[in-house]
Formats: structure tokens, C-alpha cells, sequence
């Protein structure tokens, strides 16, 4: 109610409001959590205007985006289905993938700090490949040499398997006489 005879500007439009009370949203990209391209999905306010609609992820829901979507639907199947097919193909070359990182560590094999996520980008970028820290799945970070099987996270629907050899960083000293 404008106060003083003044009117009061939202700063933001007024998004229309789904059946539970949420915002019915048009996703343009798959959304991890929560649906696919093309699928209409009911969030909270803030999650729509803070994060989906800003990032260019979702379109409010009208009649002419969902007619489009229908018209649409064959071609958006037919990317995805090709999408898949590349991640699982990439899954399938990281599966034959070993990758070695050096690492210090003590007598027993335990090392002086630990490898992470950001360490394995590292080496697979020197071995061609190319992936995010986040794609990277780790109970915790590796303290130990030894070999571990690393869980990558490449899709929704797809995750790839690697091997990871934490090896002791090779000395250029030679071994003392006793």
C-alpha cells in the first residue's frame, strides 16, 4: 500500500505463482537435483530469482515456451541422447586411464599433506583430459601412497571409474654409503 500518496517500485517483476505456491519454471539446462532440459519445474522464490533465472538455467513457464518445448521435444531428446553418448564414451577412455602423482611422504607411506581433486585435474590435463575439481568424487583426500579407484562425476547419468597411483616424488639424491 503506497504510503504518502507515493507509489512503491518492486525492484523485481512478480513471477507467476505455481499450484503448491512455488514458481513454475521452464528448465533450459539440465539442473543436477532437480530436472531436465525442457522439463517444467515448481521451486521457491528465491531459488528461481536468485540462482536459476540469473544464471540463465530455467525461463518462467508461459503457454508460448511450453508450446515451444513441445515443438521441440524430438530435437532436444535427439542432443541429449548424443550428449550421453559422449560422456559415456569419455567414461569409457577414463576407465582405461592410470594416472601416477608424486607425492612426499615418510618411510611408512604416509604423505606430508595429501592429494585432492586439485591434483587429479592437474595430471589428467597433462594426459588430455579436461574436467572440473567438482567433477571429482573423493571420500576424503588421499594421505597414503598406494593405488585408489577415483569416482568421476561426469553427468547426471554417468560416472567414470579411474586409477590413481600416488607414487613417493623421486629423489634426485643417491643413496648414501654406510
Amino acid at each position: 500500500m503506497p504510503r504518502h500518496g507515493r507509489t512503491v517500485k518492486r525492484p523485481f517483476k512478480r513471477l507467476p505463482q505455481g499450484p503448491n505456491g512455488g514458481i513454475q519454471l521452464l528448465l533450459i539446462h539440465n539442473v543436477e537435483h532437480l530436472g531436465k532440459q525442457g522439463e517444467i519445474v515448481e521451486v521457491k522464490p528465491g531459488f528461481a530469482r536468485n540462482y536459476l533465472l540469473p544464471q540463465g538455467m530455467a525461463t518462467i513457464a508461459t503457454e508460448h515456451h511450453k508450446r515451444m518445448v513441445e515443438k521441440h521435444r524430438e530435437k532436444l531428446r535427439a542432443i541429449e541422447l548424443e550428449k550421453l553418448k559422449s560422456y559415456r564414451d569419455l567414461a569409457d577412455e577414463l576407465g582405461k586411464q592410470s594416472i601416477t602423482i608424486e607425492a612426499n611422504a615418510n618411510d611408512e607411506g604416509h604423505l606430508y599433506g595429501s592429494v585432492g581433486p586439485h591434483e587429479i585435474v592437474g595430471a589428467l590435463k597433462e594426459a588430455g583430459f579436461s574436467l572440473a575439481n567438482d567433477q571429482i568424487r573423493l571420500d576424503g583426500p588421499l594421505r597414503e601412497l598406494g593405488l585408489y579407484t577415483v569416482k568421476i562425476h561426469l553427468h547426471s547419468e554417468v560416472d567414470a571409474s579411474l586409477k590413481v597411483w600416488v607414487v613417493p616424488t623421486a629423489t634426485e639424491d643417491a643413496p648414501a654409503a654406510s
